[in-house]
């Protein structure tokens, strides 16, 4: 199960951390994605996160702006986000892939406007 929190309604060039707690597997054996889907358009890799952190990969659109970053103990991802832009507007999914199969958390809403 992953579940996701951290979202809200914030002005352009604020900032927002999602969350995402899993339960029943290990983070620490597994990747980790934050996709984002924005109305009408298809969902989009945000960024991932290899067992142990030991590769990161972030979408162009975030580079610079994004980080994500785990915690082994808790069984969290985190999704640091600054610097926000109208264009981040959409709700943001956690992901993982076990045994063959895809796993989504229900999504957090993330609103950026003025």
């Amino acid at each position: 199960q992953l579940v996701e929190s951290g979202g809200g309604s914030v002005q352009p060039g604020e900032s927002l951390r999602l969350s995402c707690v899993v339960s029943g597997f290990f983070i620490k054996y597994n990747t980790i994605k934050w996709y984002r889907q924005a109305p009408g358009q298809e969902r989009e890799l945000v960024a991932s996160i290899s067992p142990y952190g030991k590769n990161i990969i972030y979408a162009d659109s975030v580079k610079g702006r994004f980080t994500i970053s785990s915690d082994n103990a808790k069984d969290t991802v985190s999704l640091q986000m600054n610097v926000l832009k109208p264009e981040d507007t959409a709700v943001y999914y956690c992901y993982v892939r076990l045994a063959y199969e895809d796993y989504w958390g229900q999504g957090t809403q993330v609103t950026v406007s003025s």
